[in-house]
């Protein structure tokens, strides 16, 4: 495990934007081909590692006339962004355990622009989920695995998950606060967990952390100190109900030189000012009783679109679910 402190850095750090991805669930993946250009040449620019462009979901699942273009990931549509991608930028794609047609949608890499598939997996769902990393894996990709929501698992069957993924062929597994709902504490200690099973089997650990509590930046420097390298971000925070980690934040963070942040706050002039007053994310008291409850964020997200403000009826109502 590489370790550091405040005025170092760790050369084995990746940093990962994911903003159309998870920002993609706040606007139903309607980015404009300008935006997604700008974002793709702001984190080359910055020294991001990994451009998460989106998932590559199932057309027979989802309409492709209901949502944006990166809600599928069709190779021709990142192509158009980034040509042959001559750049030390990685692209990545999210493919969800049963909401993507892997056997058929992920061509194999000598075809594909994509580096990277990320498999999202509930942890009853870990035996499909080993199926696409090695599908994926046969096909010549680098592949992590995020395992979601485990805030809400117990900690036997997140071991036993662990084993699981320990013996398949997935690069790098990513700790997930789906719900926004651990505290630096309960990160750290998580932390180790996983890295205690990529220490033995030579895997990486990643972290994707949300801000309910407006813990993501505090979550995500807490695991990277215990050893996680791969660390997810996203412009502005912008993603499902109050969003992830800062990119701002993490980019102004991290000390490797390679990093640069006016690129990403340059983006931010440009666009990111005008788009949040189209679209609403970020912290806000309904994420955060979902946090501190460990409840799903939909029910905020509804709370808020129905334009309510009784946040303590909320609450009982979040204490009966």
């Amino acid at each position: 495990m590489e370790t550091g402190n405040l005025v170092s850095f760790r050369p084995d750090i990746k940093v990962l934007d994911a903003t159309i991805r998870d920002g993609g669930l706040v606007n139903n993946f309607a980015f404009s081909d300008e935006f997604v250009k700008d974002l793709y040449h702001a984190n080359i620019k910055a020294g991001v590692d990994y451009m998460e462009f989106g998932y590559r979901a199932d057309k027979s699942i989802f309409s492709v006339d209901d949502f944006g273009k990166w809600k599928f990931c069709n190779e021709e549509d990142i192509r158009s962004i980034v040509g042959d991608n001559n750049t030390d930028l990685k692209i990545a794609v999210m493919t969800d355990v049963g909401r993507t047609d892997y056997k058929n949608d992920v061509i194999p890499k000598s075809e594909s622009v994509v580096d990277l598939i990320r498999v999202a997996t509930y942890v009853h769902q870990i035996p499909t989920a080993i199926d696409m990393i090695e599908d994926a894996k046969n096909k010549g990709y680098e592949v992590s695995v995020n395992i979601m929501a485990v805030s809400k698992v117990n900690d036997q069957d997140i071991t036993n998950c662990l084993e699981e993924l320990s013996k398949s062929s997935a690069d790098i597994i990513y700790l997930v606060d789906s719900f926004g709902a651990f505290y630096p504490e309960q990160i750290r200690s998580l932390t180790d967990k996983y890295m205690n099973v990529a220490e033995r089997c030579g895997k990486k650990i990643g972290i994707h952390a949300h801000n309910n509590q407006q813990l993501a930046f505090a979550s995500t420097i807490e695991a990277l100190t215990h050893g996680a390298s791969y660390l997810d971000a996203t412009v502005c925070g912008m993603g499902r109900g109050a969003g992830n980690c800062f990119m701002e934040s993490l980019l102004g963070f991290l000390k490797n030189p390679k990093y640069s942040l006016s690129p990403i706050m340059d983006l931010v002039s440009k666009h990111m000012i005008d788009m949040k007053k189209d679209y609403t994310w970020g912290y806000d008291i309904p994420y955060l009783l979902t946090g501190v409850l460990n409840s799903h964020p939909s029910t905020a997200i509804k709370f808020i679109k129905d334009g309510r403000t009784d946040y303590s009826k909320f609450q009982q109502e979040l204490l009966d679910l």
